[in-house]
């Protein structure tokens, strides 16, 4: 990848099919529990590129290709009395991987929000992604987080 120019562009409406495509092999890849569904992903790509203040969405790219996309969703961690950036989607396409795009991408999430506690899940089995996690300077909590999913009408 050397000489290869990283950029992180916020994801528009335009972005929607290849983010898309990306994000069934993403929740249908071992790194995550769920496989979603298209109106989930149709969901989230509409909050990232609204005026949605709890989303926002990227587009990574290597040059002229698109390398990936991530996904964040901004809230307020009362345990540290800061603003919460959890990182809830960051995915590379294979082709990408290992060149430092994700850490480019953490970087720049810790640049935009230096204030505020960061914060992401990932699949115990996922060495390769906690690696680059724990370089970034992400460390395991020592406790277990639950979820109550929203009732489907």
């Amino acid at each position: 990848m050397t000489g290869t120019t990283i950029s992180i562009l916020p994801m528009t409406a335009e972005d929607a099919p290849a983010v898309l495509d990306m994000m069934r092999v993403f929740y249908a890849s071992p790194a995550l529990l769920s496989n979603g569904s298209e109106e989930i992903f149709r969901n989230d790509i509409e909050a990232c590129v609204s005026e949605n203040p709890y989303a926002s969405g990227y587009v990574l790219r290597a040059g002229e290709k698109m390398a990936g996309y991530a996904m964040l969703a901004h809230s307020f961690s009362t345990e540290s009395g800061a603003p919460c950036i959890w990182v809830e989607d960051l995915y590379l396409l294979p082709e990408f991987r290992g060149q430092g795009i994700g850490s480019a991408f953490l970087k720049y999430v810790r640049e935009q929000w230096p204030h505020a506690v960061l914060r992401l899940e990932a699949e115990r089995g996922n060495a390769r992604a906690i690696s680059v996690y724990e370089k970034n300077g992400y460390k395991e909590l020592p406790y277990m987080e639950l979820m109550s999913l929203p009732d489907e009408d």
